[in-house]
């Protein structure tokens, strides 16, 4: 006959098996935030009017989702102003170059009012470092930056932290497939999204614990930020005629004189062989 358990026995082992229940519902509850809510904690999905600049920065998909955003904000008058973004790919092509030609087609801009960064800058935060000191140099008062809906929350939490008060940074989720903060784990591709979101904001808080605020002077680009009037400008150089005729009337004054140089040098030769053969 086996031995009944003792009061103290049956005690210990309601105590495991609520324990046990507790910590079921709340891995219950864990699944259903992080399937039903962190995507969202990644999206930072801003309500605006207007801003001064519209920010296109780099890693856009071959939809060209974030140009199409920028131009229909420019098109609209809800922004003044754009800065296409883009890292060097092809020697000396950098995406930026692409991107900009695609947006210009979408609409009639001013091209003072569009700007082109190329750049080498790996990462977000280089980036941060690229632009910030430029657009406070230009007196920015409110930037809409373009980038994935899974790094909204990152990438305005590393521009506010490395600019201070101004600007004013708002993100916008332009709502790519690639990436859906409501069913992020039916999607081989959202679930890489979403996983590459939460690593990157983990490692941007540890690159940022050293950072200060960027000021108008602390340029580290290697390169101006231009318009595309002047970019156009660099790529089809305008020749000055009038300031060319000089040097081209220098040209041919030397050529003249080379010319009457060579005939005297000829008639010489000439003479002084008749003279010889003449003496002979």
């Amino acid at each position: 006959m086996s031995k009944l358990p003792t009061k103290k026995q049956i005690q210990k082992k309601r105590i495991i098996l609520g324990a046990t229940a507790l910590v079921a519902v709340f891995a219950v509850i864990a699944f259903y935030l992080i399937m039903t809510q962190s995507g969202h904690w990644l999206v930072d999905d801003d309500e605006f009017d207007h801003v001064d600049w519209v920010v296109v920065l780099d890693g856009q998909t071959a939809d060209m989702e974030r140009t199409d955003y920028a131009a229909e904000m420019m098109a609209s008058g809800k922004a003044d102003s754009a800065l296409i973004l883009g890292r060097r790919i092809l020697r000396n092509r950098s995406n930026a170059e692409f991107y900009l030609d695609d947006f210009m087609k979408l609409g009639n801009f001013d091209s003072n009012a569009v700007f082109i960064a190329r750049h080498d800058d790996p990462s977000t935060i280089g980036e941060a470092y690229t632009i910030i000191p430029w657009l406070k140099k230009h007196n920015a008062d409110t930037v809409l930056l373009l980038t994935g809906a899974a790094s909204t929350y990152r990438v305005k939490n590393i521009f506010k932290t490395l600019s201070g008060d101004r600007p004013v940074y708002v993100t916008k989720d332009v709502h790519h497939y690639q990436y859906n903060a409501d069913s992020w784990y039916t999607s081989r591709e959202s679930r890489k999204e979403w996983l590459r979101g939460w690593a990157a904001l983990f490692v941007s808080y540890i690159d940022l614990l050293p950072a200060g605020n960027l000021t108008a002077s602390d340029s580290f680009y290697y390169k101006p930020i231009l318009s595309v009037k002047e970019f156009e400008a660099e790529k089809e150089p305008i020749v000055d005629l009038q300031s060319l005729l000089p040097k081209v009337q220098e040209k041919q004054q030397e050529l003249a004189a080379d010319t009457v140089k060579a005939d005297t040098t000829a008639k010489d030769s000439i003479v002084k062989k008749d003279t010889t053969l003449a003496a002979q």
